[in-house]
């Protein structure tokens, strides 16, 4: 019953501590519908009013008519430089992950085509499954859906979500794999509830969503990439520490509603373990699930099982979904400190 409580949740909660941006009107603006004092206040000396005309017009051209050589333009080393950065973050996550937690290698010569095409195949579901999502997300964000989701009561929000996630997954994961119609339309189903429940991260800056995404990204290349070369099910007993670990970060994702709000050290506390704590659950959990396709392509190639790539993909979609809020999360109070 892993899966029942592997889903992003507390999406509300996250969104209220993220720093809310800066309003406009905080800094007084000179437009043409507010002019300056100089031009209406009545001064010792009285101007004519061709002075006063021409004083209008330096100030029109001296506040709207930039010149175009001050027109800032993307600095293509800075872009360069961030791509380099970011490419360091991404290659050196997966060197030392892999030396940290893959000193023993695989004895058998290497992954065998098999797993390995089967391997491939669940990584272009998950791809796929999560486009769905950012493109529902979008779509459902645009009709204005994500103020009418904030707007509503948080349990009802909460049944909701686990009713139409777990029942549309358990459809997905029931049905046989040769029925393709029904088994991709239960899947589509499942993506596209997800693309509800996380359609308010929309509200964030686009930059901070692209980091999170491109961090999230290199945390599960990394770890995959250890999966997928270590030793034949060497971390498949981690599925019962897992799922103990994701109760304990449920629960504690909880508390914001039920524990009140005098108490803001056991409040900060179990927003510390439902952030940092599920950071760890989940990266441990997508180390279990490579490890686990691995060992049903062993089966499936035996004829025990059948080649089931859509039900392998829900299970790191929802490793996903779980890093990448905690990582908009975590950018956002980083974003919010920098500020202040």
């Amino acid at each position: 019953m892993a899966f029942i409580l592997r889903r992003p949740s507390a999406i509300s909660q996250a969104l209220k501590q993220l720093p809310k941006p800066t309003s406009i009107t905080s800094t007084p603006v000179r437009t043409l519908h507010t002019p300056t004092k100089t031009l209406f206040t009545s001064t010792s000396k009285q101007s004519s009013p061709l002075s006063a005309l021409t004083k209008a017009r330096n100030a029109f051209h001296r506040t709207y008519m930039q010149p175009t050589s001050q027109v800032s333009r993307p600095d293509t080393g800075s872009i360069a430089s961030k791509l380099l950065y970011g490419g360091a973050i991404v290659g050196g996550t997966v060197i030392a992950t892999n030396l940290l937690f893959n000193r023993e290698t695989r004895e058998d010569g290497g992954m065998p085509p098999f797993e390995r095409a089967y391997l491939n195949e669940t990584f272009l579901h998950t791809g796929l499954g999560i486009g769905i999502i950012g493109v529902a997300a979008k779509a459902l964000h645009g009709s204005g859906w994500s103020y009418r989701l904030m707007s509503m009561n948080p349990w009802v929000v909460l049944g909701g979500s686990l009713v139409l996630s777990i029942g549309s997954m358990v459809a997905c994961r029931s049905t046989d794999p040769s029925n393709y119609v029904p088994k991709y339309a239960f899947w589509t189903a499942f993506n596209v509830a997800q693309a509800g429940i996380l359609s308010p991260l929309l509200f964030l800056q686009p930059a901070l969503l692209a980091r999170a995404g491109l961090y999230t990204v290199a945390m599960m290349g990394s770890i995959a990439f250890v999966g997928a070369t270590a030793k034949q099910e060497k971390y498949l007993y981690l599925g019962g520490p897992l799922l103990a670990g994701v109760a304990i970060v449920a629960v504690s994702g909880l508390a914001p509603l039920v524990v009140p709000v005098t108490a803001a050290r056991t409040l900060m506390w179990s927003e510390r373990i439902w952030l940092y704590g599920g950071l760890a659950v989940f990266g441990g959990f997508t180390l279990y699930d490579v490890q686990k396709i691995l060992y049903h392509a062993r089966m499936a190639e035996r004829g025990v099982v059948k080649r089931d790539a859509v039900n392998e993909s829900i299970s790191l979609e929802l490793d996903f979904l779980n890093i990448f809020i905690r990582m908009v999360q975590i950018l956002g109070m980083r974003g919010g400190n920098n500020r202040k």
